[in-house]
């Protein structure tokens, strides 16, 4: 990988890029485009003027009180490739522009109610729901920034490049030089010396130079206010109006902080996640469904990890990423193996817990408590070892289920992909 784009992009791509499993998410509050662009305007950010359309009786106050020279018709899901993308209607792209504001009306009854289907999306597509009618500006110049906050340099890192309106990994790998960092104290924050600089590489000049420092600063404030993690625009661009917007943006919020923005997470878009992760989210469990038939209960990302790292060097394939974690107790464990269970592509399930904080006594209860209630039908491999783990061994052998243990990791990988083939 481009030295450049591993140091400097952020944690959720490095693992998206890097992980051999590349539809795993990291798990993070995501906007819809129109959700974030509201956001930001309300905080001083310059954004296209927009409404946003929910039903089509929407469109009769629009065409009264939003004029515009261009309109930007936009379908709203999270996934990308919306431009390319058909509808189940089979109209052609999720992004039209038109000056007739009497053919609104049209582009929206096509888009809204119907799914989009993209490179992204899964085949039956993602049901739309929103509509964003935004003005359409000239664009002379496109540049990309982004705020993120990175483990390498302990806190906040600007990503920016002067070439903008593209993949930010494409210009890591083709131009690198065309991609520079600026690290920020998160206590002194983003001064008119860094953002002046920074407006300098993008290539800002003349009043387009004054009003990107602003605007910057602007992004800023809205980063450190609202516990965001990433905020991206791209473009981050100057018009053949004199002003400099942010035309698109991507913003993601630290879920830790959801008691301090409830209003925010209100706006979390469940309808296109899984129902097993909306499930799993109501137990602070972290639970992502993969493609394999190898259910897998860990507690810790990073021995999750590790264990479909091992799973698939061993012929196996996961069938989900499902953290319990530290803190646990016996109900999440439940909760947790319930929804391991409810996947029907699960044909073998493998324990892997580690007690350090948790105790290995009451995660066999949990699993024990689960499998009784779910009927179990599937082969259980065990590997459980640290706190309280002679207490937890005793729960599994006493409790009637047929279940093989395993001394370490990578006999508990060989046994459950072994029954696999075991009728």
């Amino acid at each position: 990988m481009n030295r450049t784009l591993k140091n400097f992009l952020s944690m959720h791509n490095f693992l998206r890029i890097c992980c051999p499993f590349p539809n795993l998410p990291i798990r993070q509050l995501s906007l819809l485009e129109c959700d974030s662009k509201s956001l930001l305007q309300k905080h001083n950010v310059t954004v296209q003027k927009f409404e946003i359309i929910e039903k089509p009786d929407d469109l009769v106050k629009l065409k009264q009180t939003f004029k515009a020279q261009e309109y930007v018709i936009k379908a709203q899901i999270l996934a990308g490739g919306r431009g390319l993308g058909v509808f189940d209607n089979n109209f052609k792209g999720g992004v039209h522009l038109t000056k007739d504001p009497e053919k609104l009306e049209g582009y929206v009854e096509k888009m809204l109610g119907h799914r989009l289907i993209t490179k992204q999306t899964h085949e039956e597509g993602i049901l739309v729901t929103k509509v964003m009618i935004a003005e359409s500006v000239n664009i002379k110049r496109e540049t990309y920034f982004c705020i993120l906050l990175d483990r390498q340099y302990g806190g906040a890192v600007i990503l920016a490049s002067p070439d903008g309106g593209t993949a930010i990994e494409e210009v890591a790998e083709k131009s690198p030089e065309l991609l520079k960092h600026f690290p920020v104290c998160i206590v002194e924050g983003l001064g008119d010396n860094a953002a002046k600089d920074i407006a300098k590489f993008l290539g800002f000049k003349g009043v387009f130079h004054d009003k990107a420092v602003n605007e910057l600063k602007a992004l800023w404030k809205f980063f450190v206010d609202f516990d965001v993690i990433q905020l991206e625009i791209n473009p981050f661009a100057e018009t053949d109006t004199n002003d400099v917007y942010s035309v698109d943006a991507k913003i993601q919020f630290d879920d830790n902080a959801e008691f301090r923005h409830e209003d925010i997470f209100k706006l979390a878009v469940t309808g296109e996640m899984d129902p097993r992760e909306i499930e799993a989210m109501k137990y602070n469990l972290n639970y992502i469904g993969l493609e394999g038939n190898i259910g897998c209960l860990v507690n810790g990302a990073g021995l999750a990890m590790a264990t479909m790292d091992i799973i698939q060097m061993h012929g196996g394939k996961p069938a989900n990423f499902l953290d319990v974690g530290g803190g646990v107790t016996e109900d999440r464990v439940v909760r947790a193996f319930m929804i391991l269970t409810s996947d029907h592509q699960v044909e073998s399930i493998l324990v892997n817990v580690f007690g350090g904080i948790v105790d290995c006594a009451v995660v066999a209860q949990g699993i024990v408590n689960a499998s009784k209630t779910v009927k179990l039908k599937v082969p259980l491999v065990v590997r459980i070892e640290g706190t309280n783990v002679a207490a937890g061994r005793k729960v599994f052998e006493e409790s009637g289920l047929a279940i093989q243990f395993a001394s370490d990791l990578d006999q508990a990988a060989k046994l459950a992909v072994a029954s696999l083939n075991v009728k």
